[in-house]
């Protein structure tokens, strides 16, 4: 009858092996989910306080249209040929499209620089 009861006992360390995989698994989910998406909540933010007259912007829901008005919490957008004016909460824009193209400009324009002294460098050995 002995034989059974130490048989039936749990063999381990106790709650510290228990407690060390728990604060690694959470530590891993903050790295992996939190800290990710606060940085890109971070970068919305930024792109939304510095919005200004006369870009060109996406809404959530899908709408572009250039910015005419800008309020403390509220934007109003201008839609098509038509020029219909609609107001939005700040926080309904996704994306400035007017920004993203300048970067897009910016890198291109780099690479082109970068090309360019890599064949000057070229043509200069070769002389």
């Amino acid at each position: 009858m002995n034989f059974f009861l130490t048989e039936a006992a749990p063999a381990g360390g106790g709650l510290a092996p228990t407690l060390i995989m728990l604060v690694l698994m959470v530590g891993i989910l903050y790295f992996l989910m939190i800290r990710p998406e606060k940085k890109k909540n971070k970068e919305l933010e930024n792109m939304r306080s510095s919005l200004k007259v006369g870009d060109r912007v996406t809404t959530i829901g899908g709408i572009v249209g250039t910015v005419c008005n800008i309020k403390n919490d509220k934007i109003v957008i201008e839609t098509g040929a038509d020029q219909v004016r609609v107001e939005f909460a700040k926080w309904a824009i996704s994306s400035n499209d007017t920004a993203t193209e300048n970067a897009k400009n910016e890198a291109k324009k780099a690479e082109e620089a970068r090309k360019k002294a890599k064949e000057a460098k070229k043509a200069e050995k070769n002389l």
